[in-house]
């Protein structure tokens, strides 16, 4: 028998009139909806004013590992199954990574349609350069994972977006000052394609200002890479040379040392040793 067809189907970020038009169609003709929340399935359903026979699956990160070869299965008997998340491309910081690697290694058929993308329209939007950048998901939570995670960035030159949970914005906005200084041109997008959409742009030392009343929505971060050629080699000398050049610029030695370890791509601990050792 041949094998069926694997659908990623957009969904909108916000309102309904912004889902592509062969969504509604690629819903109608499935045989089976994967769904990561199967309410918002049947509320947009409802929202495109179609009606829809097909067999519907709940599909989400907690039983995503499981439900892989059931849909595998229903795939490879010729089935046409549909997968949609609660906003956005499937895949995408949302499940579907599992099935589509395991559709495209038993040979099955895997098409999408195209649509809204938080990530995209975050970088259109954010007034920071967008010829080239780099997607970086959600920060981990833990701060020590996370200044990891950040300091492998620091000498990142690509626009990053981020994606972030409203209650953890602030401390993402702080740790990202803190690994890149306070100085680097960001954005935060909130709400994208919704009533209250709201974009928020400024250095970060002023994003998480304002971060510190309540934040509300879901959120997307934008962060300007490091600018090409202001990288500082790995030579001590260099970095005592270039704090004295910032304190006698106005900067305080804290905050002189916090941008050169910045600029250098290294903890700040490690010129903070190195000027207090001359």
């Amino acid at each position: 028998m041949t094998s069926g067809t694997l659908v990623l189907a957009a969904t909108p970020i916000g309102r309904v009139e912004d889902a592509p038009p062969r969504l509604a169609t690629e819903l109608v003709a499935a045989d089976v909806i994967a769904a990561e929340d199967t309410r918002r399935l049947r509320r947009l359903v409802t929202d495109l004013g179609i009606e829809t026979t097909a067999r519907v699956l709940s599909y989400f990160e907690g039983n995503e590992s499981g439900r892989t070869p059931q849909l595998l299965e229903l795939l490879l008997s010729g089935s046409r199954v549909v997968l949609v998340t609660d906003a956005g491309m499937p895949s995408v910081s949302d499940p579907g990574y599992r099935l589509v690697a395991a559709a495209v290694e038993h040979g099955v058929h895997v098409t999408a349609v195209p649509g809204p993308s938080a990530v995209l329209t975050a970088l259109a939007v954010s007034g920071l350069p967008v010829d080239r950048f780099c997607f970086e998901g959600f920060l981990p939570r833990k701060a020590g994972e996370r200044s990891r995670r950040l300091a492998s960035l620091a000498k990142e030159e690509r626009t990053m977006v981020f994606f972030e949970a409203p209650h953890r914005t602030g401390a993402a906005l702080a740790a990202l000052a803190e690994a890149f200084g306070p100085d680097r041109p960001g954005a935060v997008c909130r709400e994208l394609t919704k009533t209250y959409e709201e974009v928020i742009r400024g250095p970060l030392g002023e994003l998480v200002t304002w971060a510190e009343g309540e934040v509300r929505g879901e959120i997307t971060l934008v962060v300007q890479g490091i600018a090409p050629g202001s990288e500082v080699p790995h030579d001590p000398d260099a970095w005592r040379a270039l704090v004295a050049e910032i304190e006698a610029e106005g900067a305080t030695r804290k905050d002189a040392i916090l941008e050169v370890a910045r600029r250098a791509g290294v903890p700040k601990r490690e010129v903070y040793d190195v000027v207090h050792r001359s």
